[in-house]
């Protein structure tokens, strides 16, 4: 992995490998998304190489973090060691819609939740009902709002946001760099800023 693009994306030498680097989100936009959660504690999921999870813990109360995958949770674990953030996060192993997995913790006040999706191609075709994001967008939000309604969903820019009808209000922001749009977060619950369709640009 190209360590120069490694900080130019994420600021530090961080552990990263093509896909957690391709997945993990700049660090100007998460950085801005990190702020609606100062001061809570905070439930994330998709934990990737913990670039959000960093973010999230500069200023959270305290993060847990939930993935699924080893070798990207080892990842994590050191660029938030790296960071000076240890102490300020708990990882979790497993599936987020295992029900059996959050057993046990604290009641969830509010989730940061970034599903994977970036499987791409020339026929790949973004959905949210019946997502094909792992894990499911639309099977993880309604997870989630079973523990919070207080939570941030991170979707992909192609996604037809007529699919996102039925969903409780939110604000749905898109975030720009550079005039493109690169992802959408949906905030929801006491997370809202200004209903509707808003922007953030880089």
């Amino acid at each position: 992995m190209d360590m120069k693009a490694i900080l130019a994306k994420f600021g530090d030498e961080y552990a990263a490998d093509d896909y957690t680097f391709t997945m993990g989100i700049d660090r100007r936009f998460t950085a801005h998304m990190a702020q609606r959660f100062r001061g809570r504690r905070v439930l994330e999921t998709c934990t990737g190489a913990g670039f959000t999870t960093i973010a999230l813990a500069r200023v959270a109360e305290h993060v847990t973090t939930v993935e699924i995958d080893p070798s990207h949770q080892a990842q994590a674990r050191e660029n938030v060691a790296r960071a000076g953030l240890s102490d300020n996060v708990d990882f979790i192993s497993g599936d987020i819609l295992d029900e059996s997995l959050l057993r046990g913790l604290r009641p969830i006040k509010t989730a940061f939740l970034d599903p994977d999706w970036a499987v791409t191609g020339p026929a790949h075709v973004f959905r949210f009902i019946d997502s094909n994001t792992r894990p499911p967008a639309d099977r993880l939000i309604e997870r989630i709002f079973r523990l919070t309604a207080n939570a941030a969903l991170v979707l992909p820019p192609l996604l037809d946001v007529r699919e996102l009808r039925g969903l409780p209000e939110n604000e749905r922001e898109s975030l720009y760099m550079d005039g493109s749009r690169e992802l959408y977060c949906l905030y929801f619950g006491d997370l809202i800023r200004s209903l509707g369709k808003t922007e953030f640009h880089v």
